[in-house]
C-alpha cells in the first residue's frame, strides 16, 4: 500500500481479495468468521485481574501501522471472515484509530457482515458518533462494578464518570451497547445483580465473565476466581432466567430475564468450556496470530506481511494456524501460587 500521511492515513483496498481464496476451516472441521485484531496492547486502565500496576507495554516500533492492520484484516475478509473486532489493550487509545474504523467500514454490506469493538469506555464519548459514522452498530464495554470507590480500587484510575459517560454518548450515538463484567469472588459478587439490572433498565445486554489465568498479576487469581454456575445459582433466585437462542459469534451463551426485560450472558472458560463451536482467531498488535486464547501456538502475520511476496506468505501463515489450532483450551485454576496458565496478559493477546 502507499506510504500515507502521519495525520490522516488513507487506507485504500488495492486490488479485490481473491474470489478462489479458500475459506478458513480447522483441523476439527470448525468455520472460521470471527477475527479478533488487537490494534494495541496499551490501556488507559490497570484493572488487577488483568495487569500489574507498573505494566511494561511493547516497543511501538514493534506494532503494526494501520496500513498493515488494513491488510491483514482485508486478508482475512478474503478467506471468508465477516465479522471483524476491533481489541486492545483499549484500541481507542490508538492515534487515529477511527481511520482504520472508516476504512474497514466501506466494506460493510458487501464482504463484511459486521464491524465492532470492545472498549473500556474512557475515550467512547470522544469516539462514539464517528465509530456510528464509520459503520459500527454495537460495542462491547468492560464495567465491572457501579461503585467508584470500587471501580478506582479494581482498576486503579478514578475514572468511572467517563466510563458512564462513554456509555450515554454511545447509546445516544444510536449504537447499541453491550456490559462486560468479571465477576470477582469477595469484590463484585453482591452487586451483580444490581449492575445487571441498572444495565437492563438502559437497554443494554450484560455479559458475566469467568476470570482467566492470563499473565503474572499481583493478586491471586484462585482468589478471584468466582464460578458462574454459582452465580446464576443466586439469580434465579431472584429472577426468572429463560434460555435465550440469541447468538452474537461469540462464546457467550445467553438467558432473558423476566422481570427486568433484559438479556444476560454468561462466558464459561472454566464451568462449561465453548470450544466445540469456535469460529475465531485472535491477532496481536504485533501480528501475531494466536489460534487459541488459551494456548501458545502462535504464527507470524507480521513476518508475513512485510516479506517480498506478503499475499502468499499470509495465505501459508493462515494455513498453518487452521492447522495448529487446538481443539480446546486447558484454564486450570485449581492450585494457590500457581503460574498462570498463559504467560501473556489480555492486553497484550487483544480480548
Amino acid at each position: 500500500m502507499p506510504t500515507a500521511s502521519p495525520r490522516k492515513p488513507d487506507l485504500i483496498l488495492l486490488r479485490d481479495p481473491a474470489e478462489s481464496a479458500p475459506p478458513l476451516v480447522d483441523s476439527f472441521q470448525r468455520r472460521i468468521t470471527y477475527l479478533r485484531l488487537s490494534v494495541t496492547d496499551r490501556c488507559d486502565l490497570r484493572c488487577s485481574y488483568c495487569m500489574p500496576e507498573r505494566m511494561t507495554f511493547l516497543p511501538k516500533k514493534e506494532v503494526l501501522s494501520l496500513e498493515e492492520l488494513y491488510d491483514l484484516a482485508t486478508g482475512f475478509i478474503a478467506r471468508g471472515v465477516t465479522k471483524i473486532r476491533i481489541t486492545g489493550g483499549e484500541p481507542l487509545v490508538r492515534r487515529d484509530i477511527i481511520d482504520l474504523f472508516t476504512a474497514l467500514g466501506r466494506r460493510l454490506g458487501h464482504d463484511l457482515a459486521e464491524l465492532t469493538l470492545t472498549t473500556n469506555g474512557t475515550q467512547l464519548a470522544t469516539h462514539a458518533e464517528a465509530l456510528a459514522r464509520a459503520g459500527v452498530k454495537r460495542v462491547n464495554v468492560s464495567l465491572d462494578t457501579l461503585d467508584r470507590a470500587k471501580f478506582a480500587e479494581l482498576t486503579r484510575r478514578d475514572s468511572l464518570p467517563q466510563v458512564l459517560e462513554g456509555i450515554a454518548t454511545a447509546k445516544a450515538a444510536g449504537l447499541k451497547v453491550k456490559l462486560n463484567a468479571v465477576a470477582l469472588k469477595g469484590v463484585n459478587e453482591h452487586e451483580l445483580p444490581d449492575l445487571i439490572a441498572w444495565g437492563h433498565a438502559q437497554g443494554h445486554d450484560v455479559t458475566l465473565i469467568e476470570v482467566m489465568p492470563l499473565g503474572d498479576v499481583e493478586e491471586e487469581r484462585l482468589d478471584q476466581y468466582l464460578p458462574l454456575d454459582d452465580v446464576r445459582a443466586r439469580l434465579e433466585q431472584r429472577w426468572t432466567l429463560r434460555e435465550s437462542n440469541h447468538r452474537t459469534g461469540g462464546p457467550s451463551r445467553y438467558v432473558d430475564i423476566a422481570e427486568t426485560g433484559g438479556r444476560l450472558g454468561f462466558i464459561t472458560p472454566h464451568t462449561n468450556n465453548f470450544c466445540a463451536g469456535c469460529n475465531r482467531l485472535r491477532v496481536t498488535a504485533t501480528g501475531q496470530l494466536y489460534p487459541c486464547l488459551g494456548g501458545g501456538e502462535r504464527v507470524d502475520l507480521r513476518a508475513a506481511l512485510r516479506s517480498d511476496a506478503p499475499e502468499a506468505n499470509l495465505a501459508a501463515a493462515l494455513d498453518e494456524a487452521l492447522r495448529i489450532k487446538p481443539e480446546k483450551h486447558h484454564f486450570r485454576m485449581d492450585a494457590r501460587g500457581a503460574a498462570p496458565a498463559v504467560p501473556r496478559h489480555m492486553s497484550m493477546t487483544g480480548g
